[in-house]
């Protein structure tokens, strides 16, 4: 389902590409030359369509650096939370391996209270229910 929602969304962007490269085919002069823009040096005459498409490529890339810099926040932060899940998962796991009830005979119980031990008298709590 996926494939065909890309399928369906790529194959119309790539005719609209080609379409729009036909249609703008005439050259125009780009100068990076800010003082004598006709300087023959730095400047070239390639045709519009790639002028255009490399202008979005560029806006592409530099938009994805600077979210990718913004983010570097939460990247962070999601590294310090994985160390320190590992290390949980690592301390868990020695509690485990040090309290395992082979290594020291079996685990005791609580010894169980009196009777009216702990909660007034006859051994109730505040409704009266028997611990």
């Amino acid at each position: 389902m996926r494939k065909f929602f890309t399928a369906a969304v790529l194959i119309p962007l790539g005719v609209a590409f080609v379409v729009f490269a036909v249609a703008n085919r005439h050259r125009v002069t780009v100068s990076f030359n800010p003082v004598d823009p006709s300087d023959p040096a730095l400047s070239m005459s390639p045709p519009l369509f790639v002028v255009i498409i490399a202008v979005a490529m560029l806006g592409v890339v530099a938009g994805g650096m600077a979210t990718w810099f913004r983010q570097r926040h939460w990247r962070r932060a999601a590294r310090q939370h994985e160390a320190d899940a590992r290390a949980a998962r690592a301390q868990l796991a020695d509690l485990r391996a040090g309290a395992a009830p082979g290594r020291y005979g079996p685990p005791r119980l609580a010894a169980p209270l009196r009777e009216g031990a702990g909660y007034g008298a006859g051994g109730r709590d505040k409704q009266g229910a028997t611990l």
